[in-house]
């Protein structure tokens, strides 16, 4: 029994260290089926397309070679006045279906020498014109006598009620409002200390006195000396001022150590400090 149960644990061990080779063998087959399928899209639509050109390359010639045909099939009366034989037309030369009966005759229309010919719209122009109405009307049913459909204004209010929905719902959301409270247990502090120390000091001074960064400890701040206001800007950084996002580095809890260390240097007045930046604020100092 015993011996039962040593070898079913070395097998669940077995398997436990041998589960990231499997995900990451399943991940390695994973990718290569998705880049065996895009192969295999890219040669089908290649070859779509190649058999289309050979197609109409193959129209092209066969409408050359026949067009003497074409053209007295074309002449017939039967034929010349057809919807079908205008579509004919087009490939002999005669563009009707296209421009319209062109008769070049005048009307009785004389304006500053400015004469009307009673030639018909371009057919193109009509059915374009007649296709509008249709989906005007369509349009009024849909959107306005059926209701179904949202209107802009309807639309863009939805939308943005589900990206605010989307928003709160994102934890790294910069414009989320937190409510921290400054640490000041000396465990919390000694530990925001040593990673102030670590990361922030190169630029902010071994005493927050200020170097490429600005000055930590009097009350003038660039973005804000609440705690949360600290917290935020330690989290996502600032875009071109030279100051990271830490929040790919350093946990939450880790964050609002380092804020409340910050916090607890304000009057501690050190040696070659870097001149006030920022506006004037008061915010509630961490104790010790």
């Amino acid at each position: 029994m015993n011996r039962s149960r040593l070898a079913f644990y070395w097998a669940g061990a077995a398997l436990l260290a041998a589960r990231p080779a499997l995900a990451q063998a399943a991940d390695a087959g994973a990718a290569a089926a998705t880049d065996a399928q895009r192969t295999m899209l890219w040669f089908v639509l290649t070859t779509l397309v190649l058999v289309l050109m050979v197609f109409l390359l193959l129209l092209v010639a066969l409408v050359s070679w026949m067009r003497p045909q074409l053209r007295q099939l074309y002449d017939l009366p039967t034929v010349h006045d057809t919807w079908s034989g205008r579509v004919l037309g087009l490939l002999v030369g005669d563009a009707r279906l296209v421009q319209g009966e062109v008769r070049d005759e005048l009307l009785d229309h004389d304006y500053d020498g400015i004469h009307e010919f009673d030639n018909d719209l371009p057919p193109w122009w009509k059915y374009g014109f007649y296709a509008t109405i249709v989906f005007a009307i369509g349009y009024v049913a849909y959107y306005h006598v059926l209701k179904t459909g949202q209107l802009q204004g309807a639309e863009y209010a939805a939308e943005m009620q589900q990206a605010a929905l989307l928003i709160a719902a994102t934890p790294d959301d910069p414009n989320q409002v937190t409510t921290y409270t400054a640490l000041t247990a000396p465990a919390e502090l000694s530990s925001g200390k040593s990673l102030f120390m670590t990361n922030c000091a190169p630029c902010h001074g071994a005493s927050g006195e200020g170097k490429v960064g600005p000055n930590l400890t009097d009350e003038y701040w660039l973005h804000g000396g609440e705690v949360n206001h600290v917290y935020k800007t330690i989290k996502f950084g600032v875009n071109g001022k030279g100051m990271v996002a830490w929040k790919g580095k350093l946990s939450g809890k880790q964050i609002l150590q380092v804020a409340s260390y910050v916090l607890s240097l304000q009057g501690t007045k050190p040696a070659n400090a870097k001149p006030p930046q920022g506006e004037k604020e008061a915010p509630a100092v961490a104790k010790r």
